[in-house]
């Protein structure tokens, strides 16, 4: 998916910001949100990641013994 910002010229026309490299007459699909919407879309997609993190990596994250590695990872310094 892309993400790039733009400007509409009419009713049926957006002067895109930059470049998106693809094929003239290519089909795409395109989802809009206003600038003053996209604060409170991203302030919730924010928090919903952090609570996400937080479930996995919390206090309660219990720690798991080296004997339980079946394979060791080579590449991992201790």
């Amino acid at each position: 998916m892309l993400n790039i910002s733009a400007r509409v010229v009419d009713s049926t026309h957006i002067e895109l910001s930059e470049p998106i490299g693809l094929e003239t007459g290519s089909r795409v699909v395109i989802s809009f949100a206003t600038l003053e919407d996209e604060g409170a879309d991203r302030e919730l997609w924010l928090a919903a990641a952090a609570s996400s993190l937080a479930s996995a990596y919390g206090e309660n994250e219990p720690e798991y013994a080296s004997t339980l590695v079946k394979e060791a990872n080579p590449d991992y310094e201790a």
